[in-house]
């Protein structure tokens, strides 16, 4: 029975200290229905094995269990503080043991803002997995290359009719000058980053083997970094 009320007398206490003079402030004001809440029930978590253990008769062992719950809440608020650091470190050790070409969400620098990272490829290019109207296409990161360009694996696997296009358009590749078609593609994707309405081309057959996320994409990001074997993009 005395638990029972040991209990009943902490929430009573709990929602006193919550509820005195903050009315007002419950609905308008953000920061006491996030960061308060938490303070006070972090000190209820404190007080709540106290105040049953003496209302029980075993003070001592309420004074213990209290000790272990003050170190677990300084722990609480520690984690919390440096919550941010802690985030980026994550990412960080994520981002090192993912495997190349995986793309990460990473930690964004301003409120709405979406970035992905990807690491570099042990033949040194920046190899994407990309989501091009709902299907997966493998790119790679071409700063040299304008528009995006799609293979002819690619813009199949995507629903294009190649045999109907007109490759008109000259554009240079590793391999050389070719011809290719020009296309709209309604949404291209990198992780959580999605383009929509961008142009590209579609090389013509035998011409490339890996399509290629070109200028025309990177440019319209927020920004987009090249820092030792990893590549961040920012949209």
């Amino acid at each position: 029975m005395w638990t029972w009320i040991g209990i009943a007398v902490c929430v009573a206490l709990a929602l006193f200290i919550a509820l005195s003079g903050q009315l007002d402030t419950m609905v308008s004001n953000s920061t006491f229905t996030t960061a308060s809440i938490v303070y006070y029930l972090i000190w209820l978590g404190v007080l709540a094995p106290i105040l049953i253990g003496v209302f029980a008769g075993r003070s001592r062992r309420a004074f213990g269990e209290a000790a272990i719950w003050i170190g677990l809440c300084l722990l609480l608020i520690g984690g919390y503080s440096f919550r941010d650091t802690l985030s980026g470190f994550g990412y960080r050790i994520i981002g090192e043991l993912a495997p190349p070409g995986t793309v990460l969400s990473v930690q964004p620098r301003t409120s709405g803002e979406i970035s992905v990272r990807i690491r570099r490829q042990p033949s040194g290019h920046f190899a994407v997995r990309s989501t091009v109207e709902g299907a997966t296409i493998p790119m790679l990161v071409d700063t040299g290359a304008t528009t995006v360009v799609l293979s002819q694996r690619d813009a199949r696997a995507i629903g294009i009719d190649t045999q109907r296009l007109s490759y008109t358009l000259p554009v240079k590749t590793a391999n050389g000058t070719t011809f290719a078609a020009h296309v709209t593609l309604r949404s291209l994707a990198v992780g959580a980053i999605r383009i929509n309405d961008i142009e590209a081309l579609v090389a013509k057959p035998g011409a490339l083997d890996d399509s290629l996320l070109g200028m025309n994409f990177l440019n319209r990001l927020r920004s987009y970094e090249f820092s030792g074997d990893f590549l961040t993009l920012r949209g």
